[in-house]
């Protein structure tokens, strides 16, 4: 298994901006950190490129499908995961961009 090399500062502050739970399916059980652009693609190990899910979104998201539900696949899982990123952040007024390594405001340019 690769390391993801994560601090405990950054996962922490991504288990906190999701409230302790899965952002997908509110679970608390079994949390883990997904790189919502995977790391093969250039994501970053930053926070705004951070998710908080579940161990089964979580296997969802790299295509072991636990809910044997052949309507939901890994594709939706990371489209939800990019989906609440970009939504959260445009909520505080920040363009969401997973590989940067700061957020720009939008009233600074960002967007």
């Amino acid at each position: 298994m690769l390391s993801a090399n994560i601090t405990k500062a950054v996962r922490k502050a991504a288990y906190r901006r999701d409230g302790f739970r899965c952002a997908l399916c509110d679970s608390t059980d079994g949390l883990q950190i997904h790189h919502a652009v995977p790391r093969g693609k250039g994501g970053s190990s930053y926070v705004h490129n951070l998710i908080t899910l579940c161990w089964r979104c979580h296997a969802m998201a790299h295509g072991t499908n636990v809910y044997d539900n052949p309507d939901f696949d890994a594709a939706d899982i990371e489209q939800a995961a990019v989906e609440y990123l970009a939504d959260y952040y445009a909520d505080l007024g920040f363009v969401w961009n997973p590989w940067a390594q700061t957020m720009d405001t939008i009233a600074e340019g960002g967007g």
